[in-house]
């Protein structure tokens, strides 16, 4: 079990994430991973082996999904497939889940045009 702050802080590719079930909390790989990130600086970035669900827990802003801009606001919940490029802007606190567990070698950087 975890708590939101029972774990540091630290930066992420889309801002500011506390780990809630991580690769490291469990012996075993796990099925999946859950962070609460407040949106910071998103960039665009895409997996080439995971899907995400975004649930927006407070705030409002956009997601952008292959380039195209979507409004989203607290209880918005977006799914995310493998390959889709992806970021978000707004103020916003998001719950994140990573279908598998994300590897660091599955995120890929996009330069925003």
């Amino acid at each position: 079990m975890r708590h939101e702050g029972h774990t540091p802080r630290e930066r992420s590719a889309c801002g500011w994430r506390d780990r809630l079930i991580s690769r490291e909390d469990v012996v075993h790989s796990p099925s999946a991973w859950v962070h609460a990130v407040d949106i910071d600086g998103a960039k665009l970035h895409y997996h080439k082996r995971s899907t995400e669900l975004y649930y927006v827990l407070e705030g409002s802003g956009t997601v952008i999904l292959d380039g195209i801009e979507e409004p989203v606001s607290k209880g918005s919940l977006v799914h995310i497939p493998v390959g889709v490029v992806h970021g978000a802007r707004g103020k916003m606190r998001v719950l994140v889940v990573g279908i598998p567990d994300i590897a660091d070698d599955d995120y890929f950087e996009v330069p925003e045009e």
